[in-house]
């Protein structure tokens, strides 16, 4: 028997609204028992019914569905424009999940060059055994991109944009269009940008994946992933769900049910807190980051930076055209391993530590900890290079710790 599984939507009446207001409530009316304006935490696992199959509001087990994610999926939806959101318990189990609902063995995937470590590692270790290959390419090269689908296999174009270290740049619009003439899903991993900054489905992107760990958290205290559909996705060319339609969202969302790597309630509540705050959180996170790349560029002991808004970038003007701001992600290089590693632990305001979007800053070394398992692939990153997540510190602070840690390097 079918499993019955709340309605995911956005809250229609919100749709004309400013970003965060959309954040702040959609899914996420006063509660009708209470009025307490925040979501209840509804920590249960099952619901009573009334009768046999009798439903209140669909819920019957929380694996299957529970309020408090539910808000959490309809806010995501609203945030980024899809017409539905999922839940899940990390960003690689969103991530499995979509991968699972829209591939079969045989099928082709075009990957980053530098793709997420993460990622590379879910495609080429775990799906790459189950029968589904994958190329990397750059895409900031549209025609590299067209040049790696594989019409009749390719299914999948998944994009980072900006990518995760070197920040490169992809122009969703243009890539979008390269996907669907070839019958292709095209999938923006919009962790860095987030959707304040970026809304991949308005730039004819099918689906976003998020790790809500990072920016939508903000808070580095939960583990989180989402899936947000566009409105009228369809599986790519040729496949048909597991509920006999051609919907994205409705395979994903059996799989999500059917797979189970959901987010838990207490996880779902503490990134839906975080969401509210995305927009002015971001806003400090892009300006310190701003400052920070420019105060990199002239400083002696660094060799290249790289960061979306200096116009140096190759993918500035790109970036420019899509994105409200470049965000809080800045990749910088040294000159030598020794170096950099020196200065990743010579930090004082910084933290020394993996993952990223929390209002604290976190400086970390890719080639050892985030990127280890692309060493000796064509993803692997240079050794020399150093990414810093810059929080909402005191920028004065923040320079003058780069500062002292740059000039630790040089010693090393």
């Amino acid at each position: 028997m079918p499993v019955s599984t709340p309605e995911h939507a956005t809250t229609h009446d919100l749709t004309s609204a400013g970003f965060s207001t959309r954040a702040i409530h959609a899914g996420q009316d006063p509660d009708a028992t209470t009025g307490a304006v925040v979501p209840p935490i509804y920590q249960v696992s099952t619901y009573k019914q009334d009768g046999v199959g009798g439903l209140r509001n669909g819920y019957e087990y929380s694996r299957s569905g529970n309020p408090t994610r539910t808000a959490l999926e309809e806010a995501l939806a609203a945030v980024e424009g899809g017409a539905a959101g999922f839940a899940f318990a990390s960003g690689l189990a969103a991530e499995d999940t979509l991968l699972r609902a829209v591939l079969r063995p045989g099928d082709h995937v075009v990957v980053p060059d530098d793709a997420y470590g993460g990622t590379y590692r879910l495609i080429a270790r775990v799906f790459g055994p189950w029968g589904v290959d994958h190329t990397p390419a750059d895409l900031s090269d549209p025609d590299a991109v067209l040049a790696a689908i594989e019409p009749g296999r390719t299914k999948l174009v998944w994009v980072e944009t900006p990518t995760n270290p070197l920040l490169g740049i992809a122009d969703i619009a243009v890539l979008a269009a390269h996907a669907r003439s070839a019958g292709a899903l095209l999938v923006v991993d919009n962790t860095f940008a987030t959707p304040y900054l970026q809304q991949p489905l308005a730039l004819g992107a099918d689906v976003v994946v998020h790790s809500t760990t990072k920016y939508i958290g903000g808070h580095s205290d939960v583990v989180g992933g989402a899936v947000v559909v566009a409105d009228g996705a369809q599986l790519p060319v040729g496949l048909t769900g597991p509920t006999g339609t051609t919907s994205v969202a409705d395979a994903v969302g059996y799989h999500q049910n059917a797979s189970g790597a959901v987010a838990g309630p207490f996880d779902s509540w503490l990134t839906l807190r975080g969401l509210k705050t995305l927009a002015v959180r971001m806003d400090r996170h892009t300006a310190n980051a701003q400052a920070v790349a420019a105060h990199l560029a002239a400083h002696p002991a660094v060799t290249e930076v790289i960061y979306p808004g200096l116009e140096s970038h190759p993918g500035h003007e790109v970036a420019a055209r899509q994105m409200r701001g470049f965000g809080g992600m800045v990749s910088f290089r040294t000159g030598s391993e020794e170096s950099a590693v020196a200065v990743c632990g010579a930090t004082r305001v910084f933290t020394l530590a993996e993952s990223l979007g929390g209002v604290e800053s976190l400086i970390e070394h890719p080639a050892r900890m985030t990127h280890g398992s692309v060493a000796g692939t064509a993803l692997e990153v240079p050794a020399d290079l150093v990414r810093v997540s810059v929080g909402i510190e005191d920028l004065e602070d923040l320079l003058a710790d780069l500062d002292q840690a740059l000039a630790a390097g040089r010693d090393a």
